[in-house]
């Protein structure tokens, strides 16, 4: 072997960017920690009432799980509907989002701005409004989920259409297509399983939410979990949070199986 032809080891990399990196972590965690008046001292310090205040939730109140079946189901009904609404209400939105269906940025950006507003409102923040406009109860939680659930579906879904394989768009507008035929035979087979998976990825989240909502009176369990932590029954808030857990759990699971044979 020619002396030329002798392999050359690359130099290692530098490890500067590296400890830049850290330093600037620690910085911005040190910085926070400053203005949020906060320190590894305190929590060291309330540790001991965070124990306090787990022996006072264990054991939970078996007995209240029949209190709050029925909440837990409203609070089921409320993700499913509010979901279904926002799926059917996301498919208008989603169209109109993406840049490859629609090429007027002056139509697909302002509808974007809108979708990236929707999901800058914290869904309990939409629920106390729905519920300073309509009162309490289930339907200022549903409307909620809703509007929180096409910020995620019309999100993901025109993401996925932007992605598609173009080749049948470009073949059906050869042959004379026009904008409906060109989405319902070329953009929707392509993405009707995902639309699906985002469905049902949604749902799960709104599962979550709607355990909450109840809080600003927006129904569901949440009604109880203001109740129960409002007059310090400690022992019951440990049965609705594993109540919950159960529930969300299994819709998890069925959630992901069902995922899994989409895509």
């Amino acid at each position: 072997m020619n002396p030329e032809q002798k392999r050359t080891i690359p130099p290692s990399p530098s490890k500067i960017k590296g400890y830049i990196t850290a330093i600037l972590f620690i910085i911005l965690i040190w910085g926070s920690s400053v203005k949020t008046e906060s320190s590894i001292g305190e929590f060291i310090v309330g540790f001991p009432n965070i124990m306090d205040l787990l022996g006072q939730m264990f054991p939970p109140n078996w007995g209240y799980f029949n209190n709050i079946t029925d909440a837990m189901l409203e609070t089921i009904r409320m993700a499913v509907i509010g979901t279904t609404f926002g799926a059917i209400l996301s498919i208008p939105v989603t169209l109109f989002s993406a840049s490859n269906l629609v090429q007027n940025a002056w139509i697909f950006y302002p509808v974007r701005f809108i979708l990236n507003l929707i999901r800058t409102i914290p869904d309990l923040l939409l629920a106390a409004i729905f519920v300073a406009i309509f009162g309490l109860g289930s339907l200022p939680g549903i409307l909620s989920l809703t509007v929180f659930s096409i910020g995620i579906i019309a999100k993901l879904t025109y993401e996925a259409i932007e992605s598609i394989d173009q080749g049948p768009l470009e073949a059906m507008t050869a042959v004379g297509a026009n904008k409906i035929q060109l989405i319902v035979f070329g953009v929707i087979p392509q993405v009707l399983a995902y639309f699906i998976s985002y469905i049902l990825y949604t749902f799960e989240i709104n599962v979550r939410a709607a355990a909450v909502l109840g809080l600003v009176g927006a129904g569901g369990i949440g009604l109880f979990y203001n109740k129960t932590l409002g007059f310090l029954e400690y022992d019951k808030a440990s049965s609705i949070i594993l109540y919950t857990l159960v529930v969300v759990l299994f819709i998890d699971f069925i959630s992901t199986k069902l995922r899994e044979k989409l895509i």
